[in-house]
């Protein structure tokens, strides 16, 4: 079975993380509902464990990209198990998500195991649980 291109995509992501000290390197890859791609690792900074997650400069460069909707993110890690999210980053991925975005964790040989974002982030809370943006709070 061959491998979707983004796992490869993360992959190579991960290689180019900064973590020297965590040494646990993270790479990203996400696939939009326009089929646009966008991948980030994690960069970790001497006041550790300040840094930034894989996911969330995936996200941000989606952001940038003019893009709102991941279809598919990959998440890869050299970790024996399932290599998933963290509490942030699923918060994250939820803001761009749809009920059909599929959440792939993968190791270095490959894709261990997918699940959608409500398998991932269960009775979350999103941007439609918000008042609408043209709507402006009673200041007291």
């Amino acid at each position: 079975m061959s491998q979707d291109p983004l796992f490869e995509m993360a992959k190579a992501a991960m290689k180019r993380s900064y973590s020297p000290y965590s040494r646990f390197p993270v790479g990203c890859a996400i696939r939009t509902s326009s089929g646009a791609i966008f991948c980030g690792c994690n960069v970790e900074n001497a006041s550790y464990p300040e840094g930034t997650c894989a996911e969330a400069g995936a996200i941000a460069a989606m952001v940038m990209g003019g893009e709102d909707t991941i279809q598919d993110i990959f998440v890869i890690g050299e970790a024996d198990g399932l290599v998933t999210p963290c509490g942030g980053c699923r918060q994250r991925i939820r803001e761009f998500s749809t009920s059909e975005t599929r959440v792939h964790m993968c190791g270095p040989e490959g894709v261990r195991g997918v699940i959608n974002i409500h398998e991932l982030l269960p009775h979350s809370f999103g941007p439609e649980h918000l008042a609408p943006a043209d709507h402006k709070p009673e200041t007291v």
